[in-house]
């Protein structure tokens, strides 16, 4: 699949341009390939572009000097994200590293700026972003203090399928591991293994071997409420 073929259906920003727009975005994005658990921006460097997920699964996450480590969220391809930083011209404050093999795209800051200036639809899109991950990461408060395992694990494929921020969302269908779904739900292994089988004798996923189905979207949001 081209760029320009990978963009116009896994994200929904791209299609909103206008031709003219869409050639400089194509012209001006360079992408990164990573190996599994390297580091794809690091907490302190100065945000001078905006990212994306053409392939793979990246964790946003933070840690301290003693090694001890939250994760934030999942990213994963489809998914576009670092704009606070790039609009506030400041460092990350967060690190990013990739869950598996990860093609990351990167449109610098020229070019992000000057759609800014010029695309009402694209300005939608990332006001509609900036409140949903809002959104994200006040349920994340929540979650780490309230939720039992089983709905933290909900909540975090929730995440992952969310279809203000993921086009391809429709699918319902996530290509991940268990281990994955430990991490980016801050649970062992093990504890993430038995939340996917409880999720499943409830119908509102299907486990299959590296890979989960949504099911019930509604009732995984309202479980453990």
């Amino acid at each position: 699949m081209s760029l320009e073929q990978s963009l116009l259906t896994t994200t929904a920003w791209f299609p909103v341009l206008e031709p003219e727009e869409q050639q400089r975005v194509l012209r001006d994005l360079h992408s990164t390939h990573y190996a599994p658990g390297a580091m794809i921006e690091r907490k302190g460097e100065l945000a001078t572009s905006w990212l994306g997920v053409q392939q793979g699964l990246a964790r946003v996450s933070v840690g301290n000097p003693d090694g001890k480590l939250a994760s934030l969220t999942g990213m994963p391809a489809g998914s576009w994200f670092g704009e606070g930083s790039l609009l506030k011209h400041e460092k990350r404050k967060y690190d990013v590293v990739a869950l598996r093999a990860t093609t990351i795209l990167r449109m610098p800051e020229a070019t992000f700026n000057w759609l800014l200036d010029r695309s009402r639809p694209f300005n939608r899109y990332l006001l509609d972003q900036l409140n949903e991950r809002a959104g994200q990461f006040i349920g994340r408060a929540e979650s780490d203090r309230l939720l039992d395992p089983e709905a933290r694990v909900a909540r975090c494929l929730l995440e992952l399928v969310n279809p203000t921020l993921l086009t391809r969302a429709a699918t319902k269908r996530l290509d991940i591991t268990q281990e994955e779904i430990g991490y980016l739900a801050r649970i062992s292994r093990q504890r993430a293994n038995q939340a996917l089988r409880n999720l499943e004798e409830n119908k509102l996923i299907s486990v299959e071997y590296g890979a989960i189905h949504i099911l019930d979207t509604d009732g995984l949001a309202e479980y453990g409420q």
